[in-house]
């Protein structure tokens, strides 16, 4: 083992250690979010176990809620990667690989280290007097199977341990199950905001249709909200068809390299202007043009070439959706935190704490997003990509 090898094990088994302190002193602190009672109090967090509900590895699956105002409901879908095909499906996201810099693509389960990155935080943050979607009632999706919450099949694979194992790509039908919990305890909300980030971002307009024809037919409010969804490949339609089977009504309108775009298309084909639409990036995502760079080099690493081949794809991707409807609201940012975003700009914002306290042009995404739930739909940081 030389040098590298080295220094690679000895940070992973850092980071493995340090993921599992955490989940240990969670539960040992009763830091958990508690399952749902029959009788909840309002602005609380709670767990709802999905028993029909299957994670990547094979674990189970839950939701968290949270019970508010019930004219207002936002529906947000988690992020957390992606898996399509057997060497991603092999790698899952872990402390330690994260820790070492190590490929790692995807959430394989709910743990108690990904409630920190589910609840109270951004959006869902209630302590933060900033956040006007404190008085909301919410369900957050959380994501643990790698296919943009529309998977539906077994996938077998060769593990790094060169064991044989199935990634369950069971995104669909644990959306599925949750929606029935959110039609029992949201019935009948005058205001639906249905949101996402990373990959929950491209589930958004792949799942709408979904949830607006079979739970909420009678809503007239709603908005939309993708929050970086931007990562072109040619293989997407053959990836949702063949190796995640997700329902032919997700996968017939992919058309083009561009999923998120194409499922923009076909949903305004059916709905028009009676939605709001709302896209939200910063200028050269240091996340998503790693895994960009995976797709074209072979190598999940994010650097200066593959942020400007970013920043340039995101100008078209806004020119398109301005094209789809001049009403497609933006939000565009150059935020930067040191050393994390390795040279590039953040990854996702409305649920992270930039969510209230970053700003562009003077306006955080809070305001912007409250002031478009509410009708008042415009653009911010356009600016950004006029060079």
């Amino acid at each position: 083992m030389n040098y590298k090898e080295k220094r690679n094990l000895r940070l992973q088994q850092l980071g493995d250690f340090v993921e599992n302190k955490i989940d240990k002193q969670m539960v040992e602190r009763d830091l958990l979010a508690p399952e749902l009672p029959d009788d909840p109090e309002d602005k609380k967090w709670y767990r709802v176990i999905i028993p029909k509900g299957i994670s990547g590895d094979g674990s189970g699956y839950h939701i968290y809620v949270k019970i508010a105002d019930p004219k207002k409901l936002c529906i947000f879908f988690s992020g957390g990667g992606v898996a399509y095909n057997e060497y991603t499906a092999a790698r899952p996201i872990t402390g330690g690989k994260v820790a070492a810099d190590l490929p790692n693509y995807y959430f394989n389960n709910v743990r108690p280290l990904t409630q920190i990155i589910n609840i109270d935080i951004g959006i869902m943050n209630l302590k933060d007097a900033d956040n006007p979607f404190r008085d909301w009632s919410i369900i957050d999706i959380p994501y643990a199977t790698g296919d943009f919450h529309v998977g539906n099949n077994e996938f077998p694979y060769e593990g790094e341990d060169k064991e044989q194992h199935v990634l369950h790509f069971h995104g669909y039908h644990n959306f599925l199950e949750a929606m029935e919990i959110s039609g029992k305890l949201f019935a009948n909300p005058e205001k639906i905001l249905i949101a996402g980030n990373s990959a929950g971002a491209f589930a958004v307009p792949a799942l709408t249709d979904d949830i607006l024809s079979k739970w909420y037919p009678d809503a007239e409010d709603v908005t939309l909200l993708s929050d970086s969804a931007l990562l072109l490949y040619s293989k997407w339609e053959h990836i949702a068809r063949n190796v995640w089977k997700a329902p032919e009504s997700i996968c017939d309108p992919i058309k083009t390299d561009n999923i998120t775009l194409c499922w923009y298309r076909n949903l305004f084909a059916k709905y028009g202007d009676k939605l709001r639409y709302l896209y939200s990036s910063s200028t050269r995502d240091y996340v998503l043009s790693a895994y960009y760079n995976n797709f074209i080099n072979k190598t999940y690493k994010t650097d200066a070439d593959v942020q400007d081949t970013f920043y340039e794809q995101l100008k078209e991707m806004v020119h398109e959706l301005k094209e789809l409807t001049p009403g497609f609201g933006m939000f565009i940012n150059n935020w930067v935190v040191p050393i994390v975003t390795k040279g590039g700009t953040v990854h996702t914002a409305v649920r992270e704490p930039y969510f209230t306290r970053f700003s562009q042009g003077d306006v955080t995404m809070a305001r912007w997003l409250s002031d478009a739930v509410n009708g008042n739909v415009y653009d911010v940081g356009m600016d950004l990509l006029l060079d």
